[in-house]
């Protein structure tokens, strides 16, 4: 079933090296396994943070079971086989360089982490699947959020040369281990690069206030691709945009061969609240609010992206490396949510773009499956998700109200206005608050919260309740499922 050709570009396409058959990837990105986010696994803060938190809790051993056995049930045989009869050809693997080096041991390489992801290409290899290495997170973040495991909220990577050469190494460390294997896609370096937020989030919530730093993200990328090629000359690799893969403009023209260039879409229609086609009441800060998406109005979004722009004006690949929609609220806007996705991918193919959705498996936010809300993982953590939702401590998950937080949150937000200059401080905005707040000091607090759902169980008892993320006790979003099946192709 395997049968996998190495990859190359040709132009605008992807081909099979031997043959030169064009291939369109289309797949799903499996965020939350080799790298945890709350909004996905369920805990509050980051990946980072509730690992310490379960160790003080359950003590060192039986932490690092617990998290074993959650990736062990959330990625399997069963997971890849299910993609496969989908109809589609390609997953992204995000990784935390946690699972491969620790900051006490650089350039010390961890063969559990490797040997965990051999085991997924292996299994992706047997069902004739590729898939993407995507390094989620980088030493020393590569940008200020939880996704790239930033307790901190401080990006040092980019302003901080023993980061900078970690990275390139452990890069150098993955071609080397890889540079053989066809059923790699590609080395996807870097998930959404914000280089110029050195010293924290502000001001990521006013995008319109951002200034790239061109020259600093073109010569590491470089670099990058200097290491990589130093060892694997023959493997695609994949370039994001700066600004969480949004900005394009700056970045020099490819300057190698076999280099795709990956734009994230994400876009008010698909989050809400607001009939599709229709009106959206966008409550990202970042969006304006009250405007009409139809599927015109997604093709001149996607045409105007700057990663549509950047690839058509130089003629490489366009692969859209995330973009989704949230289906956790009343079955009316699930509706909408899912016409917009369908929409989306229609648009996606019209182009001719490389697509994979975020994200695969969640709990109940905007995964293709979802655990079920009965299982004994949704039942343990109720009263903790409860709390996390109206507390509004997960960055993502913006369109939700989390009312009373907020307003008190504005409150103090109001009072600062009134004394801060706004002409040295244009961008002032209660968000920012908000999120320092609610995501960062409120999600810290929680974190011990979830360790304490699990605290003085056995292993056994511990392995009971996580085989709630195995596929066969998951529950698929058929009407997704359908979209996505119908777009790529499957019979």
């Amino acid at each position: 079933m395997g049968d996998l050709e190495r990859l190359q570009t040709s132009g605008t396409k992807i081909v099979g090296a031997q043959t030169g058959s064009e291939i369109r990837l289309r797949g799903t990105c499996i965020g939350g396994w080799m790298n945890m986010e709350n909004f996905i696994n369920g805990f509050a803060g980051t990946d980072q943070g509730v690992r310490y938190a379960m160790k003080e809790a359950l003590g060192e051993a039986k932490a690092h079971f617990f998290f074993e056995r959650m990736l062990d049930h959330f990625f399997g045989e069963a997971d890849v086989r299910f993609l496969k009869e989908s109809g589609f050809n390609c997953v992204r693997l995000p990784l935390n360089y946690r699972h491969f080096e620790d900051d006490e041991q650089p350039y010390v390489y961890k063969e559990e982490g490797f040997r965990r992801l051999d085991e997924a290409l292996a299994l992706c290899e047997k069902y004739g699947i590729y898939a993407i290495l995507d390094l989620h997170a980088v030493q020393g973040f590569q940008n200020a959020h939880w996704h790239s495991d930033n307790s901190t909220r401080h990006s040092f990577f980019w302003h901080d040369a023993t980061y900078q050469q970690r990275f390139y190494a452990l890069w150098r460390a993955f071609a080397e281990r890889y540079k053989d294997r066809s059923v790699v896609a590609g080395y996807n370096i870097m998930n959404e690069p914000c280089v110029n937020t050195p010293f924290g989030d502000y001001p990521h919530t006013f995008y319109a206030n951002y200034k790239p730093d061109w020259e600093r993200i073109n010569r590491i990328y470089r670099k990058a691709v200097e290491e990589i090629r130093a060892v694997d000359p023959h493997h695609i690799i994949f370039l994001e945009g700066d600004m969480y893969s949004k900005l394009f403009t700056g970045l020099e023209a490819p300057f190698a061969d076999n280099l795709v260039y990956s734009s994230h879409n994400y876009h008010a229609a698909g989050f809400g609240p607001g009939p599709y086609p229709g009106v959206i009441r966008s409550n990202n800060p970042n969006e304006p609010s009250g405007v009409y998406w139809d599927l015109e109005k997604q093709r001149e979004a996607f045409r105007k992206h700057e990663g549509t722009v950047f690839t058509q004006k130089h003629q490489v690949p366009l692969w859209v490396g995330e973009f989704g929609s949230a289906y956790n609220g009343p079955a009316e806007e699930v509706a909408d949510r899912l016409r917009s996705m369908d929409d989306q991918i229609r648009v996606f193919e019209e182009n001719g773009a490389h697509w994979t959705t975020w994200t695969y498996k969640d709990v109940g936010i905007m995964g293709l499956v979802t655990l079920h809300p009965e299982s004994e993982y949704m039942q343990r953590l109720s009263s903790f998700l409860e709390k996390k939702y109206r507390l509004g401590t997960d960055d993502w998950m913006h369109w939700l109200p989390a009312a009373t937080a907020r307003q008190q949150v504005a409150a103090m937000s109001a009072y600062l206005q009134e004394t801060i200059d706004p002409s040295i401080n244009p961008a002032f905005n209660k968000t920012a608050l908000s999120q320092t707040v609610l995501c960062i000091y409120a999600a810290t607090l929680l974190e011990p919260e979830y360790a304490k759902q699990f605290q003085g169980l056995p292993e056994e008892k511990l392995d009971d309740i996580l085989q709630s993320f195995a596929l066969e006790q998951c529950v698929v979003r058929r009407e997704l499922h359908d979209i996505m099946r119908k777009h790529a192709g499957a019979r």
